[in-house]
């Protein structure tokens, strides 16, 4: 019984796995690499790491704030956290860095902490330094209070 179930385990990867390797054309391979298969592009020029300082506005409702600096070299592990030299409660005061949010010492139960919670120290996680680069796609988002504004404006006349 196991051998046959085994035997029709394998028939099915096999099967699944010629499929996929069917399923795009050998013609269109290279569209995905922007180059024929045979030759190896040149990759674009990295874009610089935007390093302001300077508060970024979200993009969407609920977005993590960005970070506005270069964080290159930034050790982030279970031994150190290089954001808290600046970011901490109690590093706010000389660094003049926007304090690790609330939320950040808070549990999966909504109990505060003495110290950051487990699940949110791996900054990088949620919070990412944006680059000097072209939008790949067009963001027509609208922040509340814009348009809360507007509707006001519109009642108004």
């Amino acid at each position: 019984m196991k051998t046959g179930k085994l035997l029709s385990i394998i028939a099915l990867l096999g099967f699944s796995v010629s499929v996929m390797a069917t399923s795009v054309p050998e013609d269109k391979i290279d569209t995905l690499r922007l180059a024929p298969i045979n030759i190896e592009p040149t990759p674009p020029a990295m874009q610089s790491v935007i390093n302001t300082d300077v508060k970024q506005v979200r993009s969407y409702p609920m977005q993590p704030p960005v970070i506005p600096h270069k964080i290159d070299g930034y050790q982030i592990d279970l031994k150190a956290n290089k954001c808290l030299q600046c970011h901490a409660r109690t590093s706010t005061g000389h660094s003049q860095a926007p304090m690790v949010s609330v939320t950040h010492y808070m549990d999966r139960d909504n109990n505060f902490l003495a110290e950051l919670s487990p699940r949110r120290y791996f900054c990088t996680q949620c919070h990412a330094p944006q680059l000097d680069a072209k939008l790949l796609v067009e963001n027509d988002f609208v922040d509340i209070d814009h348009l809360m504004k507007a509707k006001a404006a519109v009642k108004k006349h």
